[in-house]
């Protein structure tokens, strides 16, 4: 095998590549081999006999893996964790969401009828307070009032 290295350079430098993508043809290596110069090279190049491979992508096989992992909930110990609780889930995020919920509950309760309008906007204040952690929490209030919730 002939050594092509200075032949490699020069192409790269004409196709303006890294010399890892340029390919020569098997069949024209003794041309390849003669051609000394950029102009030689160039002809080569306009000839087919040398040319560069399409620039590869990057892999997305590892990513998928460790996506799919973390879909089930590993790689997300202490260990992996940047930044306070708070940075991670915006603490006013969760309470809106938190007071959207139980709102939504006490209206489907007025509409079931389950609770009257009076009760209804007692517990809507209350849980515009804060009186309520969670929907878990304001069911057991309910069960302590002696109302029956599912």
């Amino acid at each position: 095998m002939t050594d092509l290295s200075l032949q490699r350079r020069l192409a790269a430098e004409v196709l303006g590549v890294g010399e890892n993508r340029v390919r020569f043809d098997p069949e024209r290596l003794a041309d390849i081999e003669s051609a000394l110069t950029r102009e030689e090279v160039r002809r080569l190049i306009k000839d087919g006999a040398i040319w560069a491979e399409p620039a590869g992508r990057s892999s997305r096989g590892r990513w998928k893996e460790r996506h799919e992992k973390r879909k089930r909930g590993r790689r997300r110990g202490p260990g992996r964790r940047r930044g306070s609780k708070g940075a991670r889930e915006d603490p006013h995020e969760k309470w809106v969401n938190t007071v959207r919920k139980i709102r939504r509950f006490l209206k489907w309760l007025r509409n079931s009828e389950v609770i009257d309008t009076a009760t209804y906007r007692r517990l809507y204040r209350l849980a515009k307070g804060g009186a309520f952690k969670s929907l878990s929490d304001l069911k057991r209030h309910l069960t302590a009032m002696g109302i029956q919730v599912r």
